[in-house]
């Protein structure tokens, strides 16, 4: 009986001072710092269309509102890694309130400017965009929230397209206007701090061909998108 005692004592003795010395705390850990990291995101935007360049007697007399997403593929530049560039794809719909109808059909439509009474005139589009940012962050690897300065420019592609004219007692929907260019361009600046940024986007080149005509007059519209843009590691 005294054996199994002091055997068992021996034991117990032997497996908690194991245990003493396999005990860590939190405070042992290391942890591992990624020095390589990128800021690759996705981004979320909101903003405001103003038509800039427009035709004489055109007018913007409801908020047009546009979003987007897509993502940034993000390539440090140096070593510190607060230069970067980063190309991207992504969708943006706009929609554009105005006093300029269109009417007729897709392959034959006809532009005029409105008097101040009608319900609803718009056209809408939607468009798949190739972004390439040139990036500055004053980020570090342990420092997720940051200042940050992009500039970049962007082309997009129109998928799809519709204007909506209605005076109350005919409505006409028109899609796949002939007359919409296909290929934008232009350039933004984007900046902020943390997830929360201001965007300015200016369009390059008009939303209309140089075949469309507004009283024998080449329609140019371009335009000038203000809003906030969310970048989402």
């Amino acid at each position: 009986m005294m054996r199994l005692f002091l055997g068992c004592f021996l034991f117990l003795s032997f497996f908690r001072g194991f245990s003493q010395e396999t005990t860590f705390s939190i405070d042992t850990l290391k942890i591992k710092v990624d020095s390589l990291y990128r800021e690759d995101q996705f981004y979320a935007q909101l903003n405001y269309n103003s038509i800039v360049k427009k035709p004489d007697g055109l007018a913007q007399d409801k908020i047009s509102f546009g979003f987007g997403v897509g993502f940034l593929r993000d390539f440090p530049l140096n070593k510190n890694r607060t230069f970067a560039i980063a190309p991207g794809i992504g969708f943006t719909f706009n929609n554009y309130l105005q006093n300029m109808s269109i009417t007729g059909t897709s392959d034959n439509p006809v532009y005029g400017i409105l008097p101040s009474s009608y319900d609803k005139n718009r056209f809408e589009q939607l468009r798949v965009e190739v972004p390439i940012e040139f990036r500055w962050r004053n980020s570090t690897p342990e420092v997720f929230q940051f200042f940050r300065l992009y500039g970049g420019f962007k082309v997009s592609y129109l998928l799809y397209d519709k204007s909506v004219f209605d005076n109350g007692t005919e409505k006409i929907v028109i899609k796949g206007n002939k007359d919409f260019q296909e290929f934008l361009y232009g350039a933004y600046i984007s900046m902020g701090y943390s997830a929360f940024n201001l965007q300015v986007y200016y369009g390059l080149n008009s939303l209309f061909k140089s075949t469309a005509q507004l009283n024998s007059v080449p329609i140019t519209m371009n335009t000038l998108s203000l809003g906030v843009i969310f970048y989402i590691l």
